[in-house]
């Protein structure tokens, strides 16, 4: 049995003319890709959730507005990432369409960020969900084990 883990860490980062009355937290649930057959001529899809959830302290609505990154991996590349299992790599990839046809990164090397805005109520937060669409090729010939990559979310305001 192949397994595939992608595990899903959140880090926040204030940008420069952020909201100042804001405070923006990520969440994030890992890809899990279940068993893996080499064998099987169909990709194996999956997907994962980032969570944004931003609150103010302030009196009147506060406008506030966001970017979510992804790293590359453990890959160092949006062209493709990879899950490992010692010397051995599973390719995949993280998307920001169901269609599987924009891969999410940090907006460098044809990747895209996923961006952001709404006001907030006074006093009160809001939290959306996004979805992280990933995908495994078909016909990768690797051995038996449980391959993990571990991805950053860093969401700027």
């Amino acid at each position: 049995m192949i397994a595939a883990v992608l595990a899903i860490m959140g880090v926040p980062r204030m940008a420069a003319g952020a909201c100042l009355l804001c405070t923006c937290l990520t969440s994030a649930t890992g890809v899990s890709f279940g068993s893996y057959d080499a064998l099987s001529p169909v990709n194996t899809d999956s997907a994962g959730y980032v969570g944004v959830t931003c609150v103010t302290v302030n009196l009147t609505a506060v406008a506030t507005a966001y970017t979510i990154a992804l790293s590359t991996g453990s890959s160092g590349s949006f062209a493709s990432r990879h899950l490992n299992f010692g010397g051995n790599r599973l390719d995949y990839n993280l998307y920001t369409d169901s269609s599987r046809t924009t891969v999410w990164g940090d907006g460098t090397g044809s990747s895209s960020v996923v961006s952001d805005s709404y006001m907030l109520s006074p006093g009160l937060g809001e939290s959306r969900t996004y979805t992280a669409y990933a995908r495994l090729p078909a016909h990768q010939n690797v051995p038996i084990g449980v391959y993990l990559d571990l991805i950053v979310v860093t969401v700027t305001y």
